[in-house]
């Protein structure tokens, strides 16, 4: 299955979800399952992004179809990127 990264970043509403209900952040998890994807590993991190995700998806417009829900919140914005194993990179050079 396809692979994407998503990097997210907060907004001040989503920093005030975030503080006052830190569970949400797994609720969102289940909700990216049931739009079609699954988050295999997150992580919160310290500088330019937030949290780092890690997301299978069947295909690009599933994929599309979570950062669009998700962004339409107004709670965090992300920059989605397609994953592309060395393996698979290197044998199509």
């Amino acid at each position: 299955m396809p692979t994407y990264i998503m990097l997210a970043n907060l907004t001040p509403d989503g920093v005030q979800t975030v503080k006052n209900n830190p569970q949400r952040i797994r609720e969102v998890n289940r909700e990216v399952e049931q739009l079609g994807a699954v988050v295999k590993a997150q992580w919160a991190t310290l500088g330019r992004f937030d949290f780092v995700n890690i997301v299978e998806a069947p295909d690009e417009q599933t994929m599309a179809r979570v950062s669009l829900e998700l962004g339409s919140r107004g709670t965090v914005s992300y920059e989605t990127l397609t994953a592309i194993p060395v393996d698979d990179f290197i044998s199509s050079l």
